[in-house]
């Protein structure tokens, strides 16, 4: 396990929670068909937490290129290190949607709507506002990126005073952080927040053979991706005109 491995295994563990989720909820016949926004939401922040689980003590657990882009504008982060923790991000997602959609086979051959049967794989608007859209995935991803530059390690102190990290526990805050990011910012656009999460299943959607599939819709495709870029280098800008609260 070095830090490529870790990051597609972490983005693999994260899409296939949150591919599944939704065609858990979307998809005819499924036991959770319609059980709405909560569940998606909640399914997407605990994906995130088993991922971090997974990969952090190897590559930190970035799972997103927006992570790995602030991270290397506030000088956390090597810039020549970005290129391949997006690759390895992208598919990892790509992996992980797959599988989703393996696990979903039946299901996706048993709905007609061609929509529906896009929703796990790639975000889409709830209103086609182009300028828009892309304000809502700047604003999800920048709140995603500042809180995540502001954290700070958790840990507890023995009857010596030495701190005692707290292992797995350190992943429930972003888990937090991107269920209530999804709960009050994702019914714009289904809050994207990280260009691998959309591009990689997005393109798994174009090439599976899906029965019955329509558009991967490519037109659309950049808002999720631009918008979390612009939203991480707001964030990593504002991160530094105020100064070093924290460390990731």
């Amino acid at each position: 396990m070095d830090a490529f491995v870790a990051e597609f295994v972490g983005t693999s563990l994260l899409l296939a929670m949150g591919s599944g989720v939704v065609a858990n909820v979307v998809l005819n016949g499924t036991k959770g068909n319609n059980s709405g926004w909560i569940v998606v939401t909640t399914a997407w922040a605990l994906g995130v937490f088993i991922g971090v689980v997974v990969a952090g003590p190897y590559s930190g657990a970035h799972l997103n290129p927006a992570v790995s882009i602030a991270l290397a504008i506030t000088g956390d982060f090597p810039w020549i290190d970005v290129p391949r923790y997006v690759l390895a991000q992208i598919l990892g997602a790509m992996f992980g949607s797959g599988i989703a959609w393996l696990v979903y086979k039946d299901h996706f051959n048993a709905t007609e709507d061609k929509d529906l049967k896009f929703a796990p794989f790639g975000t889409a608007p709830a209103i086609r506002n182009l300028p828009s859209n892309l304000i809502s995935e700047i604003v999800g991803t920048s709140v995603l990126i500042i809180v995540i530059l502001y954290s700070t390690e958790p840990f507890i102190q023995d009857e010596n005073g030495t701190p005692i990290g707290l292992g797995s526990l350190g992943a429930l805050p972003v888990a937090f952080l991107v269920w209530v990011i999804g709960l009050s910012m994702g019914g714009t656009t289904g809050y994207a927040i990280n260009p691998a999460r959309d591009f990689g299943p997005r393109l798994m959607h174009q090439i599976l053979p899906i029965k019955g599939k329509g558009s991967s819709d490519w037109g659309y495709s950049w808002v999720p991706v631009l918008g979390p870029i612009l939203g991480a280098a707001i964030a990593a800008g504002i991160y530094l005109l105020l100064g070093v609260g924290g460390m990731v």
